[in-house]
């Protein structure tokens, strides 16, 4: 074999190994466009988050602006493994909802991450899939709230608003389930860096698996209780994972936050985690940032 053609060998090993190293990758669909947040702070930390991992291929699909026309909005939800929505703002088309409902329900999976939960207070199917979300006039009509009470996820139908935080503050996460697999391994507590701390959340609350709380103390401006954190869902043959962290970059530098991400992103994608619990995931002591 000559040198040319030897070098054309090598360059086409090369092109089909680097093709199958990207088809191996667990397509990710990142949602985004419009959010009471700064979504186009955020999505990009998001999307190289999940991709510093060398698990997932994130592609962006991006809303028209707020009060703009919805109707050509419609991502194909159907190619992807796993949608993580940095999305809060208008009601998607009847026919962007249909494919989104028929994607989770058919085995596809579904990240809320912080403001997702404020969505579509109007959206049976979505409410159901977080389970517990907040404003967009949320109250008892729609759900009970869920509190961490006595050992366990109690539900409370008490009248009232849905959604709300104190100041942000750095505060501790507990683990109530250390045998799921986005949670095993972590330390029982740990530090979360200075964040939202989100409570008084309210919907179906069908189906919770509660992962981690924090306590939402009072001189903070919260309620004294200990508030879901994280936890996940199913929707049909669907896997949810919701987590209420990371209102902006400054909290998502937190190792906590970003791995927890990282391990539910997979999760829900493929009903396992692969992942090792970094060296830096923080303790019960101090935050840990990247």
């Amino acid at each position: 074999m000559g040198v040319i053609s030897a070098m054309r060998l090598n360059s086409a090993l090369l092109i089909t190994a680097v093709q199958l190293a990207a088809a191996d990758k667990i397509k990710v669909l990142l949602v985004d466009g419009q959010n009471n947040h700064r979504w186009m702070e955020t999505s990009p930390v998001i999307k190289k988050q999940l991709e510093d991992t060398g698990l997932f291929e994130v592609d962006v699909s991006t809303s028209p602006a707020k009060g703009a026309d919805m109707a050509a909005f419609r991502p194909g939800f159907k190619s992807y493994r796993v949608v993580v929505s940095n999305y809060n703002g208008d009601p998607w088309s009847a026919e962007a909802k249909s494919d989104f409902e028929q994607f989770v329900r058919n085995g596809g999976g579904f990240v809320s991450v912080h403001a997702a939960d404020n969505s579509f207070p109007e959206w049976p199917a979505y409410n159901e899939m977080i389970a517990l979300g907040g404003w967009g006039n949320r109250t008892e009509k729609d759900g009970p709230y869920a509190k961490f009470r006595d050992g366990k996820l109690v539900l409370d139908h008490k009248p009232g608003k849905g959604g709300h935080h104190g100041r942000r503050h750095a505060y501790a996460v507990t683990v109530r389930d250390s045998k799921h697999p986005i949670t095993r391994g972590l330390p029982e507590t740990w530090m979360h860096h200075v964040d939202e701390l989100y409570d008084s959340l309210r919907g179906p609350a069908k189906g919770i698996h509660l992962l981690a709380t924090a306590f939402s103390a009072p001189d903070t401006g919260g309620t004294g209780e200990h508030e879901p954190m994280l936890f996940t869902t199913r929707f049909g043959k669907g896997r949810v994972f919701h987590t209420t962290l990371g209102h902006d970059v400054e909290a998502m530098k937190c190792a906590g936050h970003i791995v927890t991400l990282q391990r539910g992103t997979e999760w829900a994608a493929t009903g396992k985690v692969t992942q090792k619990v970094p060296a830096d995931f923080p303790g019960a002591e101090k935050a840990s940032l990247r």
